[in-house]
């Protein structure tokens, strides 16, 4: 049976290898981006551009657009990746990956709320960077705190829905080479995809709220 899965920042990267794989099991696929690109547009179902998930009244924008549609699965993916030493400390920086990768998460997560039912599963990729048993490098303080307040808002969603038998699950993909990182990386976007994929299959109420890396590792909090 056909899915509606629902991704944000699809229009590259890890999100648009989402939305090719999703496209290939036969789902639709809504996709949510500041700005298309032709590859999406190929692929999606419905692009709903210009939307801002740091920025609450754009956000707004999708209870309109999705408002008479159920969503099966929704993947939180659009991220933003800088870094801030203490030689060179940018509280801008930090605040802006907050709002992106952290509020923006659970901002879209609360506004597409009446669009989940029992079922549903909601897949925020957050970055083992976020976990602070795993730092022992320091450094990028934004990034890693904006991910570690979005695994510690994916648990508290986990743990509200479990009654409405809604699902959430914090994901890794891996070192990904994407332009994010600036190609280096130890995997393709194909295969993050995959194993992203997998993880979304394998989550259950049971599991829901756990942390791990598309490999199927569990993190560390």
């Amino acid at each position: 049976m056909s899915r509606t899965v629902v991704i944000t920042g699809a229009n590259r990267g890890i999100g648009l290898e989402l939305a090719k794989h999703y496209k290939e099991q036969g789902d639709e696929v809504i996709a949510i981006c500041r700005q298309s690109s032709e590859d999406l547009d190929d692929i999606a179902s419905m692009v709903i551009e210009g939307i801002d998930v740091s920025d609450a009244d754009s956000v707004e924008q999708l209870k309109i657009v999705l408002s008479n549609q159920t969503i099966d699965i929704l993947i939180n993916n659009a991220g933003l990746f800088l870094n801030e030493t203490l030689k060179d400390m940018n509280f801008d920086s930090i605040e802006e990956q907050m709002e992106v990768n952290a509020y923006g998460p659970l901002r879209v997560t609360t506004t597409l709320l009446p669009q989940l039912k029992e079922g549903s599963k909601i897949a925020n990729i957050t970055s083992r960077m976020g976990s602070i048993a795993d730092n022992t490098s320091g450094n990028y303080y934004g990034y890693r705190a904006s991910k570690a307040a979005l695994n510690a808002f994916g648990k508290s969603l986990a743990e509200d829905l479990k009654p409405q038998g809604i699902c959430v699950a914090q994901l890794h993909p891996g070192f990904v080479q994407t332009r994010m990182v600036g190609f280096n990386g130890d995997i393709s976007p194909e295969q993050a995809a995959k194993g992203l994929a997998q993880r979304i299959e394998e989550l259950n109420v049971g599991n829901s709220g756990g942390f791990w890396h598309s490999n199927g590792d569990v993190l560390p909090w």
